[in-house]
């Protein structure tokens, strides 16, 4: 049983930016084991289809990138040079996004994290997307997952908090778009950058 309140199908039901702007803060909570790890989102990028440079849909639906255009609310997970890339799909009927998770701050089970990756600064713990994949023992066996089920074994729950949201254009793409499509909480010391 997953505590607090999960997001439901719905809310992944959108524009990705505005799914990805309303993640931060949001409790994304992964059960392994006996154990409940657990990050409050505090980085974020969206991602659309055909049109979009930076987008894995950009040449095409393929297998690997195929849950970008299935239901919203399914982990979407692809690995980029050895790391696992967490992405939730978020898009409106008929349409093509996700939003990728790039940072966490650990709030529980931060000592199984530390196993899992291990480092002697907590703020380097989860602060990217690479990173947090590994403390959270998030991979491939997790793609096509729904994270709006109490089943699931990786959810994301809502809070209410006050916070100012920064943007920038996205990391570590060669082409991007015009739009300012990466969103982090202002003054948050695990964001990647």
């Amino acid at each position: 049983m997953f505590p607090g309140e999960i997001l439901p199908r719905e809310f992944y039901e959108r524009d990705p930016e505005t799914v990805a702007r309303e993640l931060l803060s949001k409790r994304l909570i992964r059960e392994l084991g006996k154990n409940f790890l657990e990050g409050m989102i505090v980085e974020t990028e969206a991602y659309y289809g055909l049109h979009d440079p930076a987008s894995r849909a950009y040449h095409g639906i393929k297998n690997y990138n195929k849950p970008m255009r299935n239901e919203p609310g399914r982990a979407f997970i692809y690995n980029v040079h050895k790391y696992w890339m967490f992405n939730i799909v978020a898009h409106k009927p008929n349409q093509i996004g996700a939003v990728l998770i790039r940072a966490v701050e650990p709030t529980k089970g931060i000592e199984v994290m530390k196993k899992n990756r291990p480092v002697k600064k907590l703020f380097s713990l989860t602060n990217g997307p690479g990173k947090l994949t590994i403390a959270l023992k998030i991979n491939k066996d997790l793609n096509g997952v729904p994270v709006t089920s109490c089943e699931s074994k990786i959810v994301i729950a809502n809070t209410k908090m006050e916070f100012e949201i920064g943007s920038s254009h996205r990391i570590g793409v060669r082409k991007d778009l015009e739009r300012k499509l990466r969103f982090f909480i202002k003054g948050n010391k695990f964001v990647s950058r």
